[in-house]
């Protein structure tokens, strides 16, 4: 005969068989809905799987016929002057001491070199100039800095910042001037205040009370306690987070060249007008080059400032972000803790 704690367990046993059912149904219910509604999409925007799949063949031939081998004549103004193509242009670019991307970095044309340098400014000025005003608004965005429901004023500007990418933002800078390489400055920086300033504000809510407690006690303003209590337990963390958003954002200036922001995206949107696939092939080598270095210094760095929350970047998972298509339009859930 079962004891009554023999019976408990067998009820309690039984309880979290029937949740585990549920939970399966419930896994499958969102399966099935999920790719109903893709099904119905595909219907919806003309998909026709069997048209894809015969011009496929098609594809294939005209990427490796008319991409490779990739023609780096454009690398330097001396390998472009010089006439030296493929890959020769690359060592080619290096000789005299480097003189040859000095000269291409100081020259009015445009060369590979000098695009990926605009590319890289662009995501890093966009950076730079968003980080105090997202710095500010997060941390008044924070309840612990100003009383719930105040607060929601800083967070909806926030979030009202972020729902446009910055792709968008662009466009909305044109009675500055027209998309160019400031006005994909401030598109960049308008997105990163959004962002960061979200990023900012969540590290907040989950600091410690201790600290903050110990400097009130001292008499300190509030402007001290923010400074010393709070913003001194997340300055890593904050450090972290905005390597991350310039990981983000050199893809977005990329993104943002292919509409007249200059750099990569647009000599590659260049050389595709002009039907020259081979170099627009050695633009998107450089593209993986510039994105994948930056990546992968950034999440070094990164993994020393958060040991417990980063490890550094393998090539593989960095090649593998490559393929994230919110990282290059600053939408989605790819800012999000990685």
């Amino acid at each position: 005969m079962s004891s009554p704690s023999d019976s408990a367990i067998d009820d309690r046993f039984h309880a979290l068989e029937r949740l585990r059912r549920i939970k399966y149904v419930l896994w499958a219910a969102l399966l099935a809905a999920v790719l109903g509604v893709t099904y119905w999409g595909l219907g919806f925007i003309g998909f026709q799987p069997d048209v894809v799949a015969g011009r496929l063949p098609a594809m294939y031939e005209f990427i490796s016929t008319g991409f490779f081998p990739p023609d780096f004549q454009n690398f330097t103004i001396y390998t472009k002057d010089q006439g030296i193509t493929g890959l020769r242009a690359i060592p080619a670019s290096f000789g005299d001491g480097g003189a040859h991307i000095i000269e291409s970095f100081q020259s009015s044309r445009q060369s590979l070199v000098k695009a990926s340098l605009v590319t890289l400014l662009l995501g890093f000025m966009g950076t730079v100039f968003a980080f105090p005003f997202a710095l500010v608004l997060g941390v008044l965005g924070s309840e612990r800095v100003t009383p719930f429901p105040f607060n929601f004023v800083f967070r909806g500007t926030l979030s009202g910042i972020r729902a446009i990418p910055a792709i968008v933002w662009i466009f909305l800078y044109i009675p500055i001037g027209p998309p160019g390489q400031v006005t994909a400055v401030l598109a960049i920086a308008t997105d990163s205040i959004g962002n960061l300033g979200r990023l900012f504000t969540d590290d907040l809510e989950e600091i410690e009370e201790g600290p903050i407690e110990a400097i009130r006690s001292t008499g300190a303003s509030g402007t001290q306690t923010v400074s010393f209590g709070m913003l001194s337990q997340v300055s890593r963390s904050f450090i972290a987070w905005t390597l991350y958003i310039l990981e983000i954002n050199t893809r977005i200036a990329i993104s943002l060249g292919v509409v007249g922001a200059g750099g990569l995206g647009l000599m590659i949107r260049n050389s595709q007008d002009l039907f020259e696939f081979q170099q627009t092939a050695a633009g998107l080598i450089m593209v993986f080059i510039v994105v994948l270095g930056i990546e992968l210094i950034s999440s070094r760095i990164r993994a020393r400032l958060r040991p417990g929350e980063h490890s550094g970047k393998g090539f593989v998972e960095a090649v593998r972000d490559l393929f994230d298509p919110g990282k290059w339009l600053g939408i989605g859930d790819s800012r999000r803790r990685d």
